[in-house]
Formats: C-alpha cells, sequence, structure tokens
C-alpha cells in the first residue's frame, strides 16, 4: 500500500507539471478569444459559440477539454465585451479545472486601414485532484481487516481543491485583409499548489499570432473555382516555461464550405527525443447562414506511440450576418 502511495505522489508530480501548461485548441484561429481577450465584440456584433476536445484517447490519459464564450460589441462605446468557460478533465487521475473569464476590448483607429484593441481578461479558476478518494496507510489495520475513516496523514488534511484569480492581457491590430497579436495570460502568476502551504507559480503564457488572407483569383486564374474563393495563411508563436510551439497553417475557403492543415512544432526541442514536427492538424468545416460548424483531426508525428489522436468540434453562431466583417479575422467565412 506504502508503495501504491508513492506511486500517486510521484503521479500527482508529473500531473501538476503536465496541468501547468495552458490547453491550446487546433482551431485556435476560428475561436481567437482563447488566445488573445483582443477579439472581444472582434466581429462587431453579439458571437458565441463552444468546442470540445478530446485528446490522447488510446493512451490511457485522456483529456476533455471544453470551452465556450459569448461576446458583443457596444458601438457607442468602441468596446467589446465577453465571456468565457473552460473545463478540462484528466481521466486517470479525475483531476479537474474550470475557469469563468470576463474580458474587455477597446477599438482605436490609428490609419484608414489599420485599427488597435487592446484588451484585458479577469478570471477565476478552480483545481481539483480529489484527495477524499485516497486510501492512506495508516488507514488500514491487517490483524483486523478494518479499514478506517480517518488518518493523521497530511493529505487527508486537504480535498485538493484551490481556487485562484487569474489576469490576462492582449494587443491586437488588424486591417480588413491582415491581423497580428501579442497576449500574456497568468500575469499575476497565481499560485496553483494542490498541497497545503505549496506555492507553484503558474507560468506566463506568450503567445504572438498573426494572419492574411486573400482572393485566390487576385494571383491566380482559376476558372473552376468560384470568384471569391479565400487563402488564409496563419502562423501562432506561443512560449509558456521552457515549453514553446510554433504552428504555421492554411485555409482554403470555396462556398459554404472550408478545409486546411496546421503544422505544429517544437522549435527548441527540450530534450534529445524531441521532434521539430509534433503533429499534422487538418481540419474542415461549413458555414450555414449564421452557423458555422468545425471539425479538426491531430495526426501525431512524434514517437510517443499509438495516441489515437485529437478530436475537435466547434459550432459558433453570429447573431448579424451583414455585421462589419474583418477579412483577416478568424472569423472570415461568410
Amino acid at each position: 500500500m506504502k508503495l501504491k502511495l508513492y506511486i500517486f505522489i510521484i503521479g500527482l508530480c508529473f500531473v501538476s507539471q503536465m496541468k501547468a501548461q495552458d490547453p491550446i485548441f487546433s482551431q485556435y484561429f476560428l475561436v481567437p478569444q482563447t488566445l488573445n481577450p483582443g477579439f472581444s465584440g472582434f466581429m462587431e456584433t453579439t458571437h458565441m459559440g463552444i468546442v470540445h476536445r478530446t485528446q490522447w484517447p488510446a493512451l490511457g490519459l485522456q483529456i476533455d477539454t471544453n470551452y465556450a464564450f459569448a461576446s458583443t460589441w457596444f458601438p457607442e462605446a468602441n468596446s467589446g465585451v465577453g465571456i468565457s468557460f473552460l473545463n478540462q478533465r484528466e481521466s486517470q487521475s479525475g483531476y479537474v479545472f474550470s475557469q469563468f473569464n470576463v474580458n474587455y476590448a477597446y477599438q482605436v483607429q490609428l490609419s484608414d486601414d489599420w485599427y488597435f484593441r487592446p484588451g484585458i481578461e479577469v478570471g477565476r479558476g478552480w483545481k481539483n485532484l480529489g484527495f477524499q478518494g485516497l486510501l492512506l496507510e495508516d488507514q488500514i489495520n491487517i490483524q483486523t481487516n478494518v479499514i478506517s475513516a480517518s488518518s493523521i496523514d497530511l493529505l487527508s488534511l486537504n480535498d485538493g481543491a484551490i481556487g485562484f484569480w487569474d489576469i490576462s492581457a492582449g494587443l491586437l491590430f488588424n486591417t480588413e485583409q491582415a491581423w497580428i497579436g501579442i497576449s500574456a495570460k497568468h500575469l499575476n502568476r497565481p499560485n496553483i499548489s494542490l498541497t497545503l502551504g505549496g506555492n507553484v507559480p503558474l507560468e506566463t503564457f506568450f503567445s504572438i499570432s498573426a494572419g492574411y488572407e486573400f482572393l485566390v483569383t487576385d494571383f491566380i486564374d482559376i476558372r473552376f473555382l468560384p470568384f471569391e474563393t479565400r487563402l488564409m495563411v496563419t502562423g501562432n508563436f506561443m512560449r509558456q516555461g521552457q515549453f514553446n510551439r510554433f504552428d504555421i497553417g492554411t485555409s482554403l475557403s470555396v462556398g459554404r464550405f472550408f478545409l486546411g492543415s496546421i503544422l505544429v512544432t517544437n522549435p527548441s526541442k527540450n530534450s534529445g527525443n524531441s521532434h521539430l514536427l509534433t503533429s499534422v492538424n487538418t481540419f474542415l468545416g461549413l458555414q450555414y447562414t449564421n452557423f458555422r460548424f468545425g471539425v479538426s483531426y491531430d495526426f501525431n508525428t512524434s514517437k510517443i506511440g499509438r495516441t489515437g489522436g485529437i478530436y475537435e468540434l466547434s459550432l459558433t453562431y453570429q447573431f448579424d450576418s451583414e455585421a462589419k466583417r474583418c477579412y483577416g479575422c478568424p472569423d472570415y467565412q461568410k
């Protein structure tokens, strides 16, 4: 039993390190609020959606992540306001993470083409590993084969649940065809330790994302494609602690349909077993009236084993389809 307890504690340390990394969505460019609060009210209308992500179901370490958001625009104040909720659950350990956020962005027109949107996000997060389900050594009486309900072990004094405040900020620059955003999450570096008296500051998450969209017919004479066929090129560099990641990809929009792929790379290659290319993320979707549906699957290219891949489903709704649109933003689909 003592050995099982040691294994549990070692696993807890591993989970704590793993969960210190923020979830990153493969369809980040379709739901940019996950990266930068400057996108609050970006469509200058009311916009809402949900994203579901299932990661590594074949490893016995399945992680399910759900994200929901809503934002709206106040033209008289040149401001966008939004809310979001993130929930993440790990199947093996029972670890659960939830966070509710409120975000605000203000728009400033810099020139005829360029706009500037600084944004801020304030959230309340909760983490729970469920220590109350752990059976400790001094609860077991081998002589009588009785398990006591109480223990003097220090772990019994903690239910494995904590709450913390979280502050993030972002800057967004955009035209009708392009955008570039810079964001920093966890600026206050909240303590996320699950043990009494512990101190584990959450590493700040930095992101630089950009995109550019154009009509394909402006550069190539392709007669079999509709005139409104558009191609978007996007990139996103992220860093948190010693880990970094760079995503680069394209999306082709033809009529109501869009499809594309993203290459996920690990530029720093933190260990000798690290791979430069870690996965290839493919996606496709459909725009129908004010709804947009997207589905993606990530093909693992590393030697981690048979993970079962990563699935994502997204559904968004825009209340006013005639509202001003930015062609360079992730919500470019008509």
